[in-house]
């Protein structure tokens, strides 16, 4: 059984890799934006930034957007295009366990996220450097299941959606709102308070959160991180539950 699951494992790691939404999404995108945004709010420490350089502000904020490139438009469409062209249902007569479809988009996406945020970090090192880490701890845990939860969201819509265009669409809206107002774009004291409330309001900003905070030292978001765990729970469950093949 184990075999057959390391057999599913690898062939969706080979059909993800010849997919150049991927690398335009998930490797490209937060490391230009990153660039582009940390650059132009400079370097010097700024109270709209909690006091801490901005561009370290980005870098430890843009590990977020890779979470969310990858479960709400990689995994999507990935799976979208599987329902539309029947490889679901082939996947079941061969006789994949049914627990074995979920563990591979799982070990698919944080493999995907871990990759994506080592380009990320050796992207930012030479140009802004790496803030310091101040409590590791908190920042894995957010980390690890924020991760599990934007992955169990991309499995959902991708078993959601009817075709891979509907899946790319839909992405797209959720992705850019919840990436300018919830990790890459204005300092949350700069906006205004209806697109505050509304940032608040996003998974992609309580993931960001307990993150940020504690790696750059400016809080300690307890209760943050229960809301993302939260999020990975629930989403996981519901996500394994519509991934069985």
């Amino acid at each position: 059984m184990k075999s057959t699951a390391m057999r599913l494992i690898r062939a969706e790691f080979k059909l993800t890799l010849r997919d150049p939404l991927v690398l335009t999404f998930v490797f490209v995108f937060p490391v230009v934006t990153m660039l582009i945004i940390g650059g132009a709010f400079g370097t010097e420490p700024d109270v709209a930034f909690a006091g801490q350089n901005p561009s370290q502000w980005y870098v430890a904020s843009y590990f977020t957007v890779v979470l969310a490139a990858t479960g709400l438009i990689m995994l999507p469409v990935h799976l979208a295009s599987y329902r539309e062209r029947g490889v679901l249902r082939r996947f079941a007569a061969a006789g994949f366990p049914r627990w074995s479809f979920a563990v591979a988009e799982l070990v698919l996406g944080l493999a995907t996220i871990a990759v994506a945020g080592v380009v990320l970090l050796a992207v930012a090192a030479p140009v802004y450097g790496i803030p310091a880490v101040h409590d590791l701890g908190r920042v894995l845990l957010g980390l690890v299941f924020g991760s599990i939860g934007f992955i169990s969201i991309g499995v959902l819509l991708g078993t959601l959606l009817p075709s891979a265009r509907a899946a790319q669409a839909v992405g797209l809206m959720l992705f850019f709102p919840s990436f300018l107002l919830g990790a890459g774009g204005p300092p949350p004291h700069v906006m205004g308070s209806v697109l505050r409330h509304i940032g608040d309001a996003l998974p992609l900003t309580w993931v960001t959160t307990s993150i940020r905070q504690p790696w750059l030292g400016i809080g300690t978001p307890t209760g943050t991180l229960v809301e993302v765990i939260a999020l990975a729970v629930v989403a996981t469950v519901v996500a394994a539950r519509r991934a069985a093949l």
